[in-house]
């Protein structure tokens, strides 16, 4: 997922019409193929972009609509869960100077 990309829609319903295969039929590939549901794998995508778009600076809101978790709620509750650190935290001590 390119950071700076707006979000497309990455669900299982997506995926499987880009797939060619029923929802179900993606869902078991995907799991059998991955070790991972679609979303888990799609919310890593999502977080590990969002971890760039952080040490960029970016506010939280925008990394946040950027890589489609939002609320920015949602998305700081995830990050720490995931992480174990605020993105605000992670952003100040991550920080790339351009």
């Amino acid at each position: 997922m390119d950071p700076g990309q707006s979000a497309r829609p990455l669900d299982v319903p997506a995926l499987a019409d880009r797939a060619g295969l029923s929802e179900r039929s993606f869902h078991r590939k995907f799991t059998a193929a991955t070790g991972q549901t679609p979303a888990h794998f799609v919310e890593t995508l999502r977080l590990d972009a969002a971890r760039m778009l952080l040490s960029r600076g970016l506010p939280l809101k925008q990394v946040a609509a950027q890589v489609g978790l939002f609320p920015a709620a949602r998305f700081s509750r995830l990050f720490q869960r995931r992480f174990g650190i605020s993105p605000g935290t992670y952003r100040e001590m991550h920080r790339i100077e351009a």
